[in-house]
């Protein structure tokens, strides 16, 4: 099978959703593979966190990606990476400095544990990310599917995972008249497919092929059993989290009333999720004062 080096042209994405492929329900796998690798050559994404294999960078870019949608992870990951370059400079970093750069991103948790992992990798690995998927689910923020993942994309490691384009891809395609698919389904085609030449390529190629996808059919992923509907951002504690961080990060200080000011005097509410931020470490309680961690 030959792998394409290069994805096509960002260009070519305005077209991609009409050229997605028609295959037989189930294909072969040599079909499979050349409709995936194909549809890359013409419509991959040029992303930068596909220009490196550096373990450090593809940490960051697979745990910006969790939860984040891939447009806003590309404007933010260049200058993540200009600010916190290598291992060393995140670890030492202050969190605040951090948070001022995930601004946008949401789920902020995660960079605490993006720190926490540069730190573990600095204290107990010797500078070096391990190239092994069952140390890297131990790390914080990192669960088997990510793990997996950073071991394809910086290492070419032919490992066996599912992640959400991933299962798109493989439902279309395999379980076309299955109402309800498992992921316990699903894993044995993925490994049956695998490039393992290029898992890096063939991943990427994957994962591009079932972002389409989504625009372009009725999301497969809803016969997943392991679908599940996101809740409402807009006026959400998640919404209202951010919006604090924000404010403390660029004010330093605020009582809770100053900030239930601006939620229509929701200071219950607000006193609760201040609570929340400090327990997870995000900000310290100096007597009625709040304000961002400064480490």
């Amino acid at each position: 099978m030959k792998i394409p080096k290069t994805p096509g042209r960002q260009s070519g994405r305005e077209q991609a959703g009409a050229d997605i492929p028609c295959l037989k329900n189930p294909p072969s796998v040599k079909t499979f593979q050349k409709a995936v690798l194909d549809y890359y050559r013409l419509h991959g994404r040029d992303l930068a966190w596909r220009k490196t294999s550096d373990p450090y960078a593809i940490m960051v870019s697979e745990i910006m990606l969790q939860q984040t949608q891939v447009e806003r992870v590309g404007s933010k990951f260049p200058a993540f990476m200009e600010t916190f370059p290598d291992f060393r400079t995140l670890a030492a970093a202050s969190l605040a400095d951090i948070l001022l750069i995930w601004q946008g991103m949401g789920y902020n948790r995660r960079a605490i544990a993006l720190q926490k992992c540069a730190r573990k990798v600095i204290d107990e690995h010797g500078g070096r990310l391990p190239p092994d998927p069952e140390i890297l689910a131990t790390f914080p923020g990192i669960g088997r599917a990510t793990a997996s993942s950073i071991c394809a994309f910086a290492f070419g490691i032919p490992v066996v995972f599912i992640e959400t384009n991933i299962r798109r891809v493989f439902i279309h395609y395999f379980f076309q008249d299955t109402a309800t698919v498992d992921d316990r389904d699903l894993l044995p085609l993925v490994e049956k497919t695998l490039c393992r030449e290029d898992p890096r390529t063939w991943y990427n190629a994957l994962m591009d092929l079932g972002t389409d996808l989504r625009k372009a059919t009725e999301n497969p992923n809803r016969r997943s059993r392991q679908y599940t509907r996101q809740t409402a951002f807009e006026g959400s504690d998640r919404k209202i989290r951010g919006e604090i961080l924000r404010m403390l990060l660029t004010k330093t200080r605020c009582t809770c009333q100053d900030i239930a000011c601006r939620y229509d005097g929701d200071a219950d509410r607000i006193e609760k999720i201040l609570c929340d931020l400090e327990r997870e470490g995000f900000i310290t309680r100096c007597g009625d004062r709040y304000s961002p961690v400064s480490s």
